[in-house]
């Protein structure tokens, strides 16, 4: 009854909004699945340091202390999903496990698939910002959830929002494949000449840098490969070079 009544209570405040003062809560239920208790603390998740405001006794603010929160509360939920999914697992097999998933480059990814960097207030200066500023907004976001809604709601939100939609835990816990090293093992191998052509690629009305990377072997293109960094890039190539290579007549 009492979480019953709670969501009555923050929907009946939300009517008495404005229909402009509405639009946060429902941008925010939109990609937590609830209605925030304390609007400001999800908003605040999403205000880069570049843009930080003064409260009323000068202090600057902006999603830097919701992030260093998010960061523990993150490793915490991780640790309690993996150490329920794998009993028998070892402590090293955990840890290791857990780094893949937290690792900048995956938060980078799922804070954009999120539309987070639809939503991050930057300053107008910061027309190409690094990647790592969407996976620091996304630790902010699950540091202010915790804070608005506790520890429970945020592992909710981890697993039904994050974990069931972007990540297979099975997957990750299993692939500890270096693509690349691989292809350059199986070049000094076979006496082979392998190199990358890498670029930067963007969409048209997006913030967020993509790279594409090609795979020549002995100066010829043999696959391509794309992602949020050099290293994502060079791991899907060498993935798909490896592949063609399986497919063709080279031993």
């Amino acid at each position: 009854m009492g979480c019953k009544f709670l969501i009555y209570d923050i929907i009946s405040k939300i009517r008495l909004l404005t229909v402009k003062q509405k639009e946060p809560y429902f941008l925010f239920h939109s990609i937590l699945g609830y209605f925030p208790r304390n609007i400001e603390i999800y908003e605040l998740a999403l205000r880069h340091k570049s843009s930080s405001m003064r409260n009323e006794n000068g202090v600057l603010l902006n999603n830097e202390r919701l992030e260093f929160l998010g960061d523990a509360v993150l490793n915490v939920l991780v640790s309690d999903i993996l150490f329920s999914q794998f009993e028998n697992a070892s402590e090293g097999f955990l840890s290791k496990t857990r780094a893949k998933i937290v690792q900048r480059e995956s938060l980078n990814k799922i804070a954009l698939e999120l539309g987070l960097n639809c939503l991050i207030v930057s300053a107008p200066t910061m027309d190409s910002p690094h990647l790592s500023i969407y996976g620091n907004a996304l630790e902010a976001l699950i540091g202010a959830i915790y804070t608005d809604q506790g520890y429970r709601r945020c592992k909710q939100f981890l697993e039904k929002k994050i974990f069931d939609q972007f990540i297979d835990i099975d997957i990750i816990a299993s692939s500890d494949a270096n693509y690349k090293s691989t292809l350059l093992e199986w070049s000094q191998q076979q006496k082979k000449s392998v190199s990358f052509l890498t670029e930067e690629i963007s969409s048209p009305g997006e913030k967020s840098m993509r790279f594409l990377a090609k795979v020549l072997l002995d100066g010829n293109e043999i696959a391509e490969g794309s992602g949020f960094s050099k290293k994502e890039a060079h791991q899907d190539a060498s993935k798909k070079a490896l592949e063609f290579l399986n497919n063709s007549d080279f031993s």
